[in-house]
């Protein structure tokens, strides 16, 4: 990827359930794949929820998205991060999220990457543009 791609970033704040705005960013983020573009993708705030390992949400009879995620990488969006301080706020560990795709090389499970609220800033002062859900 080019250097002097546009820099977009999608935030997601909102709980994975009870609305659809975590289902609709990562849409977004798959069609926004599809242009040559740096692509970053952040959970923080309630929004941390939507990567925690083993969801069912068959009896709230909506469609899980935890599948929509494992695929991310195959789409070229491998800069998916979370924000530490969210973790450990609602007691979930790096250890329970979900793999967002494989490494092409290796094929080990790739995770989101943990940062910093401090980092977090620093990537966001980079962006081009940022899409908040």
């Amino acid at each position: 990827m080019a250097n002097d791609a546009f820099k977009l970033m999608i935030t997601v704040r909102k709980a994975p359930h009870g609305s659809i705005y975590v289902q609709e960013a990562i849409e977004v983020m798959f069609i926004m794949a599809s242009f040559d573009m740096d692509l970053s993708i952040v959970f923080l705030d309630d929004g941390v929820y939507a990567l925690k390992q083993g969801q069912n949400t068959k009896e709230l009879g909506i469609k899980g998205f935890s599948a929509s995620l494992a695929a991310l990488a195959d789409w070229d969006v491998k800069n998916v991060y979370v924000d530490g301080d969210s973790l450990t706020q609602r007691n979930i560990t790096p250890e329970q999220l979900v793999s967002v795709g494989e490494d092409e090389e290796t094929g080990q499970p790739l995770h989101p990457r943990v940062l910093t609220t401090d980092e977090l800033r620093v990537l966001m002062h980079q962006q081009d543009s940022i899409l908040s859900s």
